[in-house]
C-alpha cells in the first residue's frame, strides 16, 4: 500500500485527495479551495498576477498537509484554463517550486479518462454510461461501460459561460437564451464523437452537479455523504435551474449549502447541467463525489 496525493486544478478550484491505496483507495483527507485560476482567460488569453497569487497560496497550504500525512508520491493535474493561458508556465513553475512536483497539462482526452476512472470504478451500474464533468473552463463526457470507450472535452464551463454571457444579477431572460443556445451548440459537437443513444446510466461529477443535487435533497448544508451517488429527477434538475436563475448571486451565497466561490457562477452551471440531461433523454442523473481526484490516485497505484 501506498500513500499518495493527487491534486485537481481546475478553472474555478484546487482539489487534494490524500489516500492509502493498494487493493483499494482509502481516504485520508479531501478538501478544496476556490481559486478562480481561469477568472479572465476567456477574455485575455491569460493568468492573472492575483489568480495566481491565489493558486499559490492554495497550494502552500497544500504542502503543509502533505508534509503532515508523510505522502510518498504526488501528482498534480492542471486541466481547462492551464490549456488555455499563454502564461501557464509561470503557474507551473511557481507550483513546482512550492510541491516539488511539476503539474500536468494533461489534454482533455486523459482528463475525460481520469474522470471516468474515478466516477465508476466499484460501482455497479447498468450500461452504457455516460459520465460528464462540469467544470469551470470545459465539460468532458465520456461514454463506456468497464472502461471508456469514447470521450471529448469542450470548452463549455460555469465560470466560462457565466464571464461570457452573464452581465446582470440575476441573469436575465435574454441572457439565459443565449447560454441555453450555447449549451446546445456545444452538444451537437459532443454527439458527434460521444453518442447518447441508448445510455442506460447518467453520472455527473463536480461541484455543479454536486450542489444542484443537495439543493434539490433540501439539503441546509453541504454533505458530500449524502450526496454522493444520489439520484436526482430531471424535473426536480430544470426547478432547481429556474430556482438558482432566477436569484441574485447574493441570494445564491446566502444559501447554507453554497460555497461563496460558486454563487455567481452556478446558475450558468445548472443550465449546463439541464442541457446536458435533456439531450440524453435521461429522467434522471446520479451524482459521484468520486471523481478525477480519485481517477489521480488509482493512475499513481498503477505506476508504483
Amino acid at each position: 500500500m501506498s500513500r499518495v496525493a493527487a491534486i485537481d486544478c481546475g478553472t474555478n478550484s484546487i482539489r487534494l485527495l490524500v489516500a492509502d491505496i493498494g487493493d483499494q483507495l482509502d481516504e485520508l483527507d479531501r478538501r478544496m479551495q476556490i481559486i478562480r485560476l481561469g477568472e479572465g482567460v476567456d477574455e485575455t488569453g491569460v493568468f492573472s498576477e492575483a489568480a495566481l497569487d491565489r493558486a499559490f497560496a492554495a497550494c502552500r497550504d497544500y504542502q503543509r498537509i502533505i508534509e503532515e500525512f508523510g505522502v510518498e508520491r504526488i501528482r498534480f493535474v492542471a486541466t481547462s484554463a492551464s490549456r488555455d493561458a499563454g502564461n501557464s508556465a509561470d503557474f507551473t513553475g511557481g507550483v513546482a517550486e512550492i510541491l516539488g512536483v511539476t503539474p500536468e497539462i494533461v489534454s482533455g482526452t486523459e482528463e475525460a479518462q481520469l474522470s471516468f476512472e474515478g466516477a465508476t470504478r466499484g460501482l455497479e451500474v447498468e450500461p452504457p454510461v455516460l459520465v460528464f464533468d462540469i467544470g469551470g473552463g470545459s465539460t468532458e463526457f465520456i461514454r463506456g461501460a468497464s472502461h471508456p470507450e469514447s470521450s471529448i472535452s469542450v470548452n463549455m464551463g460555469c465560470v466560462r459561460f457565466a464571464e461570457r454571457f452573464v452581465h446582470h444579477d440575476p441573469m436575465t431572460n435574454v441572457e439565459r437564451a443565449a447560454i441555453d443556445s450555447a449549451v446546445s451548440e456545444m452538444l451537437d459537437e459532443v454527439v458527434q464523437t460521444v453518442s447518447f443513444e441508448g445510455v442506460q446510466t447518467l453520472i455527473g461529477l463536480a461541484g455543479t452537479v454536486t450542489t444542484v443535487t443537495g439543493i434539490a435533497m433540501g439539503l441546509s448544508e453541504y454533505d458530500s455523504q449524502k450526496i454522493h451517488r444520489a439520484v436526482t429527477s430531471a424535473t426536480s434538475v430544470r426547478e432547481t435551474t429556474d430556482a438558482l436563475v432566477a436569484m441574485t448571486s447574493a441570494q445564491r451565497g446566502d444559501m447554507g449549502i453554497m460555497h461563496p466561490g460558486r454563487a455567481d457562477v452556478i446558475a450558468a452551471g445548472a443550465l449546463i447541467l439541464e442541457g446536458i440531461i435533456a439531450r440524453s433523454g435521461s429522467n434522471e442523473v446520479a451524482a459521484s463525489e468520486h471523481d478525477i481526484l480519485d481517477g489521480i490516485a488509482w493512475s499513481l497505484a498503477a505506476t508504483r
